[in-house]
């Protein structure tokens, strides 16, 4: 039997035994904690935060588009919406139900966004929203918030929508902006590796995301698109989210803010000119080469594309007989008519083959060959030279003066006024028009050039096809009597490399003479115009040239009964009106050009309508100098210099 001592040695030994190996567990216990809490403290923490912390793509904000004085053109406004995430419903058909019960959603609607969901499910896209409805009113707005809770997968929030305050003003030239569709992520990821090209993908595939798809908008898309980020969200253990973390760290970056050159209220106060005429305006800044005014109308509304037109609200666009989508003036094609003379008579000038003196008599009609050709004053204009054959328009005298000079130098002399290029300036749809010779036709027709088709080029008339823009351009030449020039619509932005400049040499002392025949047109007793010379600013006057373009063959039986106007023939068969003037005409500031679809007469029609925008531009300086050209804290951060 052991002693009491022998027992208390061996409880001692066991004791300090016992607490040795309590001391190991405890300092491992504090090693462990120390080096979960303290030396990876970060790594469990980033996987903590996983687990209830979510990062959701964050796409930018879209530049502003501003006219010359900061008015904005395209900005963005705030509207209510309700979206699905597929990869939080398991029913989205019930889904769906539950969202029709509360807020108006119809049955193609329904259907539309089934399809969506589906496809983005295929597309291992599940955790990208689908829109279900945007542009909510205040009470749906309020009732889905209410009931958001209840119904799951679904997100009720307010989002930025891309809006044009000036509505259809100028549709053709900022065009708008759309969800991209697959044509269109080909089209941006052109030229990127792989992984930019998924990344561009899924930041398109965001209901907040649209691309432009006309206009400056597509033009300049990347500098308006901005550079995603994400929004760091709180979730809670069924994956709704809670709240929202603020994170400079991953804020999108917004894009650039463009400026254009022109006057939104100048182009305001032509469309108002136009009234239910369809046509289009274009105003230049003769010193600067900015464009101040680009008028197409009818015209759409780009409001009405940003969340998807529907297919019915299209076809009415696209059928109607006005063609509101078509950018008339710089994509519409024209014949010039009598505007076009001046280009006739400088080239007759510049070849040498007519001298302002040499007369032609005018009978009111024109024999070569077997065929007549008529001036459009029937009694006729008796001896022209060439000041007065401008300043009456007379036809007969440019058959005789374009006979002289000859297809070729007359197609020649065009192409240094601009015609024949498609000046984009930053805008979709623009294009070149044609300015024909023999080589084009026996290119094109394979046939030869007669030289009756040249009686027709020198009236304006034939195959010949001009833009408004063109016509603007034209003038601007004359005016300036031939310093080179260079029309720009981008005041800050991407530069538009597409377009160059016209400095094709152009006699200054043959440009006077065509000033002098636009001046007798406006301000000379017998002028064509002479009714819109005054500008009605007390003392300023215009200089011009009529216009006005057959649309149809008018045959010898109609003409000796009497061709018919006006309300006597159908809209579509009238002539077209075209006025083009420079004013002042005594130190000319600004250009126009413009067409009126069926309009007639380009002295009654065409004209005083050019003449009202002139009076609006010279009465309210819309050749001002332009915010972004006073100092470099207007212009928007980042967005770089004028081009």
């Amino acid at each position: 039997m052991k002693s009491k001592r022998s027992i208390e040695d061996d409880f001692s030994r066991r004791m300090v035994l016992a607490a040795g190996a309590g001391g190991v567990v405890w300092a491992g216990l504090v090693a462990r904690l120390f080096q979960l809490q303290v030396l990876e403290r970060e790594k469990y923490q980033a996987a903590a935060e996983d687990n209830h912390i979510k990062l959701a793509l964050a796409p930018p904000q879209r530049g502003r588009i501003l006219d010359r004085f900061g008015k904005p053109l395209a900005s963005h406004r705030r509207a209510g919406r309700v979206s699905i995430v597929p990869e939080q419903t398991h029913d989205p058909a019930g889904t769906l139900a539950q969202i029709a019960a509360l807020i108006d959603l119809p049955d193609d609607r329904i259907e539309k966004i089934t399809r969506e969901i589906t496809a983005s499910r295929r597309r291992n896209a599940g955790f990208v929203p689908v829109i279900v409805a945007n542009e909510l009113t205040y009470e749906d707005f309020a009732c889905m918030n209410v009931h958001a809770a209840e119904i799951p997968g679904i997100q009720v929030e307010m989002a930025l929508t891309r809006s044009y305050p000036r509505g259809r003003d100028l549709a053709h030239v900022l065009g708008y902006v759309a969800r991209a569709s697959q044509d269109d992520l080909t089209r941006l990821s052109s030229g990127m590796v792989e992984d930019e090209a998924k990344r561009l993908e899924k930041l398109f595939r965001h209901p907040d995301m649209r691309t432009g798809r006309q206009g400056m908008e597509r033009f300049a898309e990347e500098w308006l698109r901005g550079k995603p980020g994400f929004r760091k969200l709180v979730t809670n253990a069924h994956g709704r989210v809670i709240e929202e973390i603020p994170d400079e760290k991953f804020a999108p970056v917004s894009g650039k803010d463009l400026y254009v050159t022109i006057d939104s209220e100048l182009q305001r106060a032509a469309i108002e000119r136009f009234g239910d005429e369809s046509g289009a305006a274009v105003v230049l800044d003769i010193e600067t080469g900015d464009v101040l005014a680009m008028v197409s109308t009818p015209a759409f509304d780009p409001n009405d594309f940003v969340n998807g037109i529907s297919g019915t609200a299209y076809a009415e666009l696209r059928d109607n007989p006005r063609s509101p989508l078509y950018p008339r003036a710089h994509g519409g094609v024209y014949p010039p008519g009598s505007t076009f003379k001046m280009v006739v008579a400088t080239a007759a000038l510049e070849s040498g083959a007519v001298k302002p003196t040499d007369r032609v008599n005018c009978n009111g009609y024109y024999h070569f060959g077997n065929r007549t050709w008529h001036c459009w004053k029937k009694d006729g204009h008796g001896s022209m030279d060439m000041h007065n054959g401008i300043k009456h328009s007379c036809d007969v005298y440019f058959y005789e003066t374009a006979r002289r000079t000859g297809v070729e130098q007359i197609a020649a002399t065009a192409r240094k006024f601009g015609f024949g290029e498609a000046w984009t300036l930053g805008m979709t749809g623009a294009r070149g028009g044609l300015v024909p010779d023999p080589e084009w036709k026996q290119r094109v027709m394979d046939e030869p050039w007669y030289e009756g088709e040249t009686l027709n080029f020198g009236i304006g008339q034939g195959q010949l096809g001009v833009t408004p823009l063109q016509l603007a351009l034209m003038t601007a030449r004359i005016a300036n009597e031939g310093r080179s020039f260079k029309p720009k619509l981008v005041g800050v932005g991407p530069k538009s490399d597409g377009d160059g400049v016209l400095d094709a040499p152009l006699d200054a002392e043959i440009m006077q003479r065509m000033k002098a025949g636009m001046f007798g047109v406006t301000s000379e007793a017998g002028g064509t115009a002479y009714r819109s010379g005054d500008l009605g600013l007390g003392g300023p006057r215009l200089a011009g040239k009529t216009g006005t373009a057959q649309v149809r063959r008018i045959t010898k039986a109609e003409r000796d009964k009497g061709i018919r106007k006006g309300v006597n023939i159908e809209r579509e068969l009238r002539d077209h009106a075209l006025f083009v003037a420079y004013a002042p005409a005594d130190d000319p500031k600004y250009a126009i050009a413009v067409v009126v679809e069926h309009g007639e007469g380009g002295s009654s029609t065409a004209a005083p309508l050019a003449r009202d925008i002139l009076h609006f531009a010279l009465k309210n300086d819309s050749r001002r100098k332009p915010v972004y050209g006073k100092t470099a804290s207007i212009t928007p951060a980042g967005a770089g210099e004028p081009t």
